[in-house]
C-alpha cells in the first residue's frame, strides 16, 4: 500500500506561488501516474494536474493550465504542483492521489494540504 504526504500549503495574496509536495512510500514501483485534485467547501472534488511516473506525460485542467506545473522527483518519490499567479478561486484543500498500474484506480490519498488565497 502506497502512502501519501502532502506539504507545501498556505495562505498567499493573489497573484502570489506556492509549491506543493507529494511524498510517497511503499510500492512506488506500482504507481502509473500521480495526480493533484483539489475540494472547495461546498463543492465537489476536482481534478487539476496528473502525471506518469517517468514523467513522461502531463495533463492540467483548463483552469490552470499555463499558470501551475506538476513535476516528478522519482529518486525522491515525490511529486510537486508548482502554482503560480493563483487567484482567490485556487482556494482549497489539495489532495494528491496515486493511480496504480494493477487497478487503473486511485487507491491512495494524501491528507490534504489547505490553500488559500487572499484578495
Amino acid at each position: 500500500q502506497v502512502q501519501l504526504v502532502e506539504s507545501g500549503g498556505g495562505l498567499v495574496q493573489t497573484g502570489g506561488s506556492l509549491r506543493l509536495s507529494c511524498e510517497a512510500s511503499g510500492g512506488t514501483s506500482s504507481i502509473a501516474l500521480m495526480s493533484w485534485f483539489r475540494q472547495a467547501p461546498g463543492k465537489e472534488r476536482e481534478f487539476v494536474a496528473q502525471i506518469t511516473w517517468n514523467s513522461e506525460f502531463t495533463h492540467y485542467a483548463n483552469s490552470v493550465r499555463g499558470r501551475f506545473t506538476i513535476t516528478t522527483n522519482t529518486a525522491q518519490n515525490t511529486v510537486y504542483l508548482q502554482m503560480n499567479s493563483l487567484q482567490p478561486e485556487d482556494t482549497a484543500v489539495y489532495y494528491c492521489g496515486a493511480r496504480m498500474r494493477a487497478t487503473n484506480n486511485y487507491d491512495s490519498w494524501g491528507q490534504g494540504t489547505q490553500v488559500t488565497v487572499s484578495s
